[in-house]
């Protein structure tokens, strides 16, 4: 049996883990079924508990993110829940999470709100149809096989986005952290305004404790890798939210109820007028989170030795933007804040993705007036 492998760039002599040739015909587009015949009964409690950790991010930044593009903050859920699942059976990566994303929130507003004119069922029409010729750039760009062009990426470039992204998600949420808000407009003055912020008394001593005993509780069971550190973090967050009656006059920001109910088969019907617009802004999706997912991709990778496949890759994240844009969602990436958390706290699979998405779902089922507390 020929065994394929390939090497980590510019660590020579590394191999990633190799793949079998003999994965051919319809296999080899649904890599999920090779992870489930290769499934290791030790890897369930890690993913698990990895999926129980990921759940409590889900739900509040897909609101958020759904919020930022124009459409109505369940459609951020929904938009997390299918592509979740579907990513698992045709994306490579073990540890890769999809999902609403702040990279796209931009491009997705700038169609959206012209062309929804404020309408929300319009808004998630639009959103969908840019979510469908997102999949389909991306299944064509796999199909044809392009993903070679992630090879053009050096060590450098990756590890310098990675380091990149690790600095904007941890200035972005030093306001939350503190207790205030500010508008973003660039790293610099982000940090300029929160600097400002603290110096002029803006911190909300209620939030900082919140935060400040999470990120303790954390960094405290960091060295106990059995135990989520970060579930038991934010369920104590909650706790202590709802037993002091916390919300926004205390510098708290709760989520509300959501709506009941899974989401459900429509197809995203637009004017012909619109066609154009949505064309190019589904496109320009396509191409930023090609770039995203591609990087991310290859750094895990690396980092977990093992092998993935770019061109199928593109294939995973097409098809999830596809199904996304079926079943009222909107265009989504890989997630550069969420992956990070279900690596650290142990997943070995996509099985912790799907714990993440079933989570989620049942949420909105059986228990959709269950709060939320986020530090505002």
């Amino acid at each position: 049996m020929k065994i394929e492998t390939s090497e980590v760039p510019n660590q020579p002599g590394r191999l990633l883990r190799p793949m079998s040739s003999s994965v051919r015909g319809w296999k080899r587009w649904l890599p999920g079924l090779q992870t489930i015949k290769e499934y290791k009964a030790s890897w369930l409690t890690s993913d698990l508990a990895a999926g129980f950790v990921l759940t409590t991010m889900l739900i509040p930044v897909g609101i958020a993110y759904a919020v930022a593009s124009g459409v109505p903050g369940i459609c951020g859920l929904y938009a997390t829940i299918i592509p979740l699942l579907i990513y698992s059976l045709f994306g490579p990566s073990r540890i890769m999470v999809l999902g609403p994303d702040s990279s796209l929130a931009a491009i997705i507003l700038a169609v959206v709100v012209p062309l929804s004119a404020g309408d929300p069922s319009k808004a998630m029409a639009v959103a969908g149809m840019m979510a469908v010729v997102s999949g389909l750039v991306c299944i064509l760009a796999g199909v044809f096989r392009l993903g070679f062009i992630t090879e053009l990426l050096s060590k450098p470039i990756r590890y310098g986005y990675m380091n990149g992204i690790a600095l904007t998600v941890l200035i972005s949420q030093l306001p939350k952290l503190f207790g205030f808000s500010i508008s973003s407009e660039g790293l610099l003055n982000n940090l300029r305004h929160i600097t400002l912020s603290i110096v002029d008394g803006k911190t909300n001593l209620t939030a900082l404790m919140i935060g400040i005993g999470t990120m303790a509780i954390i960094l405290l069971l960091k060295k106990y890798k059995r135990i989520p550190g970060i579930l038991l973090a934010v369920i104590s967050a909650t706790v202590v939210v709802g037993l002091f009656n916390l919300d926004e006059s205390a510098g708290v920001k709760v989520l509300g109820s959501l709506p009941q109910g899974l989401p459900s088969f429509a197809l995203p019907l637009i004017s012909l007028g619109d066609i154009q617009t949505i064309v190019v802004g589904g496109c320009a999706v396509a191409l930023v989170s090609f770039a995203d997912t591609s990087v991310l991709s290859r750094i895990y990778a690396a980092k977990t030795s093992t092998y993935v496949d770019s061109n199928q890759e593109m294939i995973g994240l097409g098809a999830a933007n596809l199904f996304a844009g079926f079943f009222q969602g909107f265009p989504i990436s890989s997630s550069s804040s969420r992956t990070p958390v279900a690596e650290a706290s142990g997943a070995k699979t996509q099985l912790t993705s799907v714990v993440g998405a079933l989570s989620v779902a049942l949420l909105l089922i059986f228990a959709p007036n269950l709060l939320l507390a986020v530090c505002h």
